[in-house]
């Protein structure tokens, strides 16, 4: 939570917009809570699209727009603003003690659900769906052997099985790495080009997989391994975002748009599994990303400089990115 958020808790909106003191069921004013004493925020972004008809410069909602079919969304132009907020954990503020059922609340409210277990075997259903029915951009062929890669000649992804790992969390965090690659080809993002191995251009993709593949690790509840070729990768660049910052300001670009895509397909997959449906393949391959959706990218691209700064010193500070570049594993 922002600073401000965690103060506004201590108040209500009552009749008039007045603001009063939150109470108990009988009267007695509740404990203060707020951010604890030196405690320093961390920098997140939040993207806010305007949304507006090309002809009329009408204004609608992004999620209206979002329900719109392909044609008639040819008919607004979509401006993403990039923001900045400092918030707080929960663990930095005095919640828990002051008002422990409050904090049980949050608790619950941001649960990570995570994959389901059966016996030793770690599963995400909605991956393992992908891969069996060929739901993913490209096919994804899990196959005894040693490499897992992405093959930009076959437009296919080669990953050991999954009993070739040392737990599911592997087999699926560097699925993910190899599935942001997929992703970066021709035809979708365009960034993922012919290179030689050791090459800057080489090392520049295996930042934006890395960092993607922990992104989409994260928000389903898995620990993501790093690669082990990757981790000299990530090591080298972090001397380069420490003496120019800007740097990170295309690759968090890019590890948002990749994300994005790979997470809307895991999430459209889970919710047929709960709706206990099959999904028609030709259909949802028609309903695919398409690049050029008449989000002007070149906005998208214009990120406050602060904004850039900011992030990248809370990147460099991550004990949990630095451990990871130090003590990079793969199976």
């Amino acid at each position: 939570m922002t600073f401000d958020r965690v103060n506004a808790l201590n108040f209500n909106k009552g009749n008039g917009g007045k603001w009063n003191p939150v109470v108990d069921n009988e009267g007695n004013k509740l404990p203060h809570v707020g951010v604890k004493k030196g405690e320093k925020g961390f920098p997140v972004f939040l993207t806010i699209f305007s949304v507006v008809n090309i002809s009329t410069k009408e204004r609608i909602k992004y999620d209206d727009w979002k329900m719109l079919s392909e044609q008639e969304r040819a008919n607004y132009n979509v401006y993403p603003k990039q923001q900045i907020y400092s918030v707080f954990n929960l663990d930095q503020t005095n919640i828990q003690d002051a008002r422990p059922e409050l904090f049980k609340k949050f608790q619950d409210m941001c649960e990570i659900k995570k994959p389901l277990v059966d016996g030793e075997e770690y599963t995400f259903p909605p991956m393992d769906k992908m891969i069996n029915e060929n739901l993913w951009i490209c096919p994804i062929k899990p196959v005894r052997g040693d490499d897992a890669y992405y093959s930009i000649s076959k437009h296919e992804i080669v990953i050991p099985e999954k009993d070739q790992f040392k737990d599911g969390e592997s087999f699926y965090s560097n699925l993910f790495h190899e599935m942001n690659h997929s992703v970066h080809s021709e035809g979708y993002l365009n960034l993922l080009k012919p290179t030689s191995f050791g090459s800057k251009e080489y090392s520049i993709e295996e930042l934006r997989s890395e960092l993607g593949a922990a992104v989409v690790a994260s928000r389903y509840g898995m620990v993501k391994n790093l690669k082990e070729d990757s981790a000299a990768y990530l090591k080298s660049w972090l001397d380069v975002i420490k003496e120019k910052p800007e740097f990170l300001k295309s690759i968090i670009m890019d590890v948002k748009r990749s994300t994005n895509i790979m997470t809307q397909r895991i999430d459209k997959v889970q919710l047929a599994i709960d709706e206990g449906r099959e999904i028609d393949r030709a259909q949802f391959v028609a309903d695919d990303y398409k690049p050029g959706n008449n989000i002007n990218e070149e906005k998208a691209a214009k990120m406050p400089e602060r904004a850039i700064s900011d992030t990248s010193e809370a990147v460099l500070q991550s004990e949990t990115l630095q451990e990871h570049v130090s003590h990079g594993r793969s199976r």
